[in-house]
């Protein structure tokens, strides 16, 4: 007998993201790389057997796949959708405790930069955006700076509300600016999409231009990746591109909720 599909089913992925191992494999995949099991068994701190049983499970469920070359198999996330889920889950979870110093320097350089799948987030990222709004090459609607407010609630949204994707659009001196910055801005681009950093709170530049940005610093030499890291470090020539054409300093400030510099 035929049944109609009822509503969706939340705690199948719950239940997925309810085992930390599974969720340390997202995190190390949420740069958009792909790794292979045994790679991610070292970041889950699992057995390779294990590993294997918990990508399993993720790669039914639609939340990571394989890519197949020649005799290795590796995995990566299923799509932006999923790195979305991560970061989003990121905002809402808490801070894992530092035990040591070396987990306290990693933290620290997530913070300040790193790849957020095919975009730059961290302090970098959005001071990036930051500098992007300030010289009026994206504008928002709305008058937004990307910095919540703790005390303002928006309709059904909780305090401390900031709004997504299309909270900004490219400006044509944004257009111009971005072009002589080598930047390659997609054709009939407007909208530009935000996530907000969930480290900072606030807004970083994501879909098409942050692509093309994050795609521009990789090929001028301004960021280098940490191996088996999502962070990444800004080179000596990245520094005075950021200082030179965008005027952001390294390391970029923390701005809090309020907008203080800190």
């Amino acid at each position: 007998m035929a049944t109609e599909d009822g509503d969706v089913d939340m705690a199948a992925v719950g239940e997925l993201l309810a085992d930390r191992a599974r969720c340390r494999m997202l995190l190390a995949l949420a740069d958009g790389r792909a790794l292979p099991a045994s790679v991610l068994a070292s970041e889950a701190g699992v057995a390779p057997s294990t590993a294997s049983g918990h990508l399993g499970r993720l790669t039914e469920r639609g939340l990571t796949e394989v890519v197949a070359t020649g005799r290795y198999r590796y995995y990566r996330l299923a799509g932006p959708e999923v790195a979305r889920l991560v970061e989003v889950l990121g905002r809402i979870a808490p801070a894992r405790p530092v035990r040591s110093l070396r987990e306290g320097t990693r933290a620290h350089a997530l913070r300040l930069a790193r790849r957020c799948y095919d975009h730059l987030a961290g302090r970098l990222g959005v001071a990036v955006t930051d500098a992007l709004r300030e010289r009026g090459w994206i504008d928002g609607s709305d008058g937004t700076d990307g910095t919540p407010d703790p005390t303002e609630r928006r309709s059904h949204q909780l305090p401390g509300y900031v709004s997504e994707d299309g909270a900004y659009h490219l400006t044509d001196a944004g257009r111009a600016g971005l072009a002589d910055l080598g930047v390659t801005v997609p054709a009939g681009l407007h909208a530009v999409r935000c996530c907000v950093d969930w480290t900072e709170q606030r807004h970083h530049v994501s879909g098409p231009l942050g692509v093309a940005l994050l795609a521009r610093f990789d090929e001028d030499g301004w960021l280098r990746s940490v191996p088996g890291h999502r962070a990444v470090k800004v080179t000596d020539d990245g520094v005075a591109g950021l200082a030179d054409r965008l005027g952001v300093g390294w390391p970029p400030p923390s701005v809090d909720l309020r907008g203080a510099r800190r």
